[in-house]
């Protein structure tokens, strides 16, 4: 992926941290219990190590019915400020389940209007082509 020039205000540069984000070549499906949060032909996987590999899932294609906004934020050096959305099917344990960057750097404009679901708090089952 092409990077800026001039990197955007609080974006971090650093020559050791690489993520990638590729398109995803088959299905994602995002469940609490046995409700569909998302399904997606269109999802993206982005790596950024040490962490797992996490799918982003375009906005189009997740029930935002199912989801509350959250008041929780965090903020990351390479990609933006991230909001938070509770998964309303998983109870308790869905609270902050997804994020995305709504506004999220140049270098990262791939994911904006995607969002990612934490494994621990609902399922989510790729399924390649």
């Amino acid at each position: 992926m092409d990077k800026p020039a001039n990197p955007a205000p609080g974006f971090q540069r650093n020559p050791d941290k690489v993520i990638t984000v590729e398109p995803y070549r088959g299905s994602v499906t995002v469940r609490a219990g046995d409700t569909v949060i998302a399904r997606s032909a269109r999802a993206k996987v982005l790596s950024e190590p040490p962490y797992p590999a996490a799918f982003y899932i375009p906005f189009d294609d997740i029930d935002f019915s199912m989801l509350s906004s959250t008041e929780h934020s965090t903020h990351c050096p390479y990609k933006g400020d991230a909001s938070y959305w509770s998964v309303q099917p998983a109870g308790e344990a869905g609270t902050n389940a997804m994020w995305a960057y709504e506004q999220p750097f140049d270098e990262m404009t791939e994911i904006r209007n995607h969002g990612a679901f934490y494994t621990n708090k609902v399922t989510v089952e790729a399924t390649p082509d």
